[in-house]
């Protein structure tokens, strides 16, 4: 039987539904999270974190009274490495489980050679080191790749995937019947806690290198709100409800982002006025939401995702049309 909530360590929530928000460490606390799903002594992770959030993985299914045994299956979102960094490692441990991934992503779950170069390229040596370490390739006879409309149960419930381009395309997302959420990785965009006001939650679009396509993006928010869900699982942070007002609000700063980019595709500094750009309007909006953080803790927070954010824009830019 699965322990009370009280006997869950600390970087653990029980969100109800069998559902667990797993706090991986990555960058800051409440920053990147994992999910553990238990249904009828069976489990799925869905995400992994890093090579680094292994361990606290392993320890939230033994706090639910599991064994590594009992896990069918582990399912990125995508293969971004906070996503999926860790999904070789722990495959390595769970001896049942398939590594259920989006077919476009599958060769770098196998051989994730060009994956970790292509994050190198990004990070640097030594970012790279010290946040993921060496990366595990899957044995490819336990991967399974999802198509559009592909369903997979656990336990007494049937996930449903749906592809879900636009933050990159070997993204899917994750329905889940009971509790009427999806698990969204990147797709739903960002949503940390620090923000949250008597408004709720604040949100905001990622477009990290390096396939943002915000037409795509735009209908795969669409798709995922049509659904009509109750609650969205982001892997940057948690569970946010209050659907229809996040979705207008993301898509929203969604445009946003779009018009700040065409108006500085031909700008000579073009990758320090888009981080101007971006936090301009991060500030706006979060000045609306109610948020009173000064400048200095708004960099604090989202100095990174200026960064990658400003990067991933302008290779859109640059992509042929």
């Amino acid at each position: 039987m699965p322990h009370p909530a009280s006997a869950l360590p600390g970087f653990v929530e029980a969100l109800g539904h069998g559902i667990h928000a797993v706090d991986t460490g990555f960058h800051r606390d409440r920053f990147d999270a994992a999910y553990l799903m238990v249904d009828g002594g069976r489990a799925a992770f869905i995400d992994t974190g890093t090579n680094f959030a292994v361990p606290r993985l392993l320890q939230a299914l033994g706090a639910c009274g599991l064994s590594p045994a009992d896990v069918d299956f582990v399912i990125p979102t995508h293969v971004h490495l906070d996503h999926a960094g860790g999904a070789g490692l722990l495959m390595q441990q769970l001896p049942q489980a398939r590594l259920v991934v989006h077919p476009r992503g599958a060769r770098h779950m196998i051989d994730p050679s060009v994956l970790y170069q292509g994050a190198l390229a990004v990070y640097g040596a030594g970012e790279m080191e010290r946040s993921y370490g060496q990366l595990l390739g899957v044995d490819a006879a336990r991967v399974i790749t999802t198509e559009d409309g592909m369903t997979l149960p656990l336990g007494g419930r049937v996930l449903e995937f749906i592809d879900t381009p636009g933050h990159a395309r070997h993204h899917h997302c994750v329905w889940d019947p009971l509790s009427r959420g999806w698990f969204t990785g990147d797709t739903f965009g960002l949503s940390y806690r620090e923000f949250d006001t008597s408004r709720g939650a604040w949100i905001v679009p990622t477009s990290t290198p390096v396939q943002f396509e915000p037409e795509a993006l735009r209908r795969s928010v669409e798709r995922l709100a049509a659904r009509q869900p109750d609650c969205m699982y982001l892997t940057h942070f948690g569970r946010v409800d209050d659907v229809p007002r996040l979705t207008a609000l993301m898509l929203g700063l969604l445009d946003q982002v779009v018009a700040l980019g065409e108006a500085l595709r031909s700008s000579p500094d073009r990758h320090q006025a888009l981080k101007r750009g971006l936090l301009d309007i991060y500030q706006r909006s979060l000045l609306d939401h109610g948020c009173e953080f000064g400048p200095e803790r708004l960099l604090e927070l989202l100095a990174m995702d200026l960064e990658l954010n400003a990067q991933g824009m302008a290779v859109w830019l640059d992509r042929p049309a």
